[in-house]
């Protein structure tokens, strides 16, 4: 078992980060075989690999795939780099400024999601109260005038407790949906 990266040597590793976990290895005195991992990279030990460097945020599908976290290489952030020649061209700059607003927006999506759901006119107020939204929730009439839908973006975080109180306040077809981007 492998608990320290001493241990890792003569060991076979699999990556999708091979120069990385190469100069890593070399800083710690280690020698051990590096193969490139086309993903699903956790899944390979230990049929076909003794240990991986993985990219993860959270560490859960390691986890679920029952290996340990023995060491953390980097901290990294995306970041969009734009030619200088290009950023001083107008046309390219405003094709710069959309590709990273749609990076951003995806990145808000990321911890945020959609619920829609129905409700009863009378209760709508009682229930606007408890339901969270970027802004206001879009509320729609439906065939039958005596509800109306209402469609929010949350924090998928709160989901979880929220769903429960809508559904007793009256709430009915509760839908909770992923985002893909969330554009300011």
């Amino acid at each position: 078992s492998v608990q320290t990266v001493k241990d890792l040597e003569g060991k076979r590793i699999a990556t999708e980060v091979i120069n990385i976990t190469g100069q890593y290895l070399k800083d710690h005195g280690v020698n051990a075989e590096v193969e490139f991992s086309w993903g699903a990279t956790e899944v390979k030990v230990p049929d076909l690999v003794d240990a991986i460097v993985d990219l993860t945020e959270t560490g859960n599908s390691l986890r679920a795939n029952n290996l340990r976290i023995v060491d953390t290489l980097l901290y990294t952030n995306t970041v969009l780099i734009a030619n200088r020649a290009a950023w001083e061209n107008p046309a390219k700059r405003k094709k710069i400024e959309n590709i990273a607003m749609l990076l951003q927006a995806a990145l808000e999506a990321h911890s945020k999601v959609g619920l829609k759901l129905n409700i009863e006119k009378v209760k709508l107020d009682a229930l606007l109260k408890e339901l969270p939204a970027l802004r206001n929730p879009t509320i729609n009439r439906l065939t039958d005038e005596a509800w109306v839908a209402i469609d929010t973006i949350i924090d998928e975080n709160v989901s979880r407790e929220l769903i429960p109180a809508l559904k007793a306040h009256g709430a009915e077809g509760i839908i909770e949906y992923p985002l893909n981007k969330v554009v300011y």
